[in-house]
């Protein structure tokens, strides 16, 4: 019998704060169940195991980053398209870092495929789009951002960057520069 006032729901928020303030790593059934005030035994009417709690966690940073995303970048083509769609990543980990690190987490082929994973894609190709590139290009294109973008934005959350004194913003703004010049010149010469 489930416990009154714990749904899934509210597990997977929970769960999304403990990866907030603790780290992703730390998303367990008894951090969640201390943080709810339960024994872990009652978060299983709810979860199969410890494993399904960090998939919905990842799965709620996918949807929320999407539908950041898609309000951010809707009307806008280009570089501006490109700042915005970046920015909200940026953000997102900023805001939530554990949420982010989940957004990572793997998953099975049937769940990522019913995730909002496939919408982030689709949304960086129709960015893409603004600079004509055509296949396999495209698709070239779509991994090449994901791994500037969040490598720089991993690598910023890990402190990596905090032994010079240039300001993270203005490095920041050098590679979504490059990043559309290299997208531009790309369009113009694809193969």
């Amino acid at each position: 019998m489930a416990r009154a006032g714990i749904t899934a729901e509210r597990l997977t928020r929970t769960a999304a704060e403990v990866a907030d303030e603790l780290g992703f790593d730390h998303v367990t059934g008894s951090a969640v169940a201390r943080r709810l005030g339960v024994k872990e035994p009652s978060l299983y009417a709810h979860i199969r195991n410890a494993r399904e709690l960090k998939v919905r966690v990842a799965l709620l940073a996918l949807q929320e980053m999407a539908d950041q995303t898609a309000t951010a970048i809707a009307g806008r083509a280009g570089k501006d398209a490109l700042t915005a769609l970046a920015g909200v990543y940026r953000d997102y980990a900023r805001t939530h870092p554990g949420r982010y690190a989940a957004s990572r987490h793997e998953l099975d082929p049937e769940t990522a495929a019913g995730s909002a994973g496939p919408r982030h894609s689709e949304m960086l190709r129709a960015l893409l789009r603004g600079y004509d590139l055509p296949e396999p290009g495209q698709t070239d294109a779509v991994r090449f951002l994901g791994a500037a973008i969040h490598g720089y934005v991993s690598l910023e959350a890990a402190g990596s960057f905090s032994h010079t004194p240039r300001d993270t913003d203005a490095s920041w703004a050098w590679m979504i520069d490059t990043l559309d010049l290299a997208l531009r010149a790309r369009s113009a010469n694809p193969a």
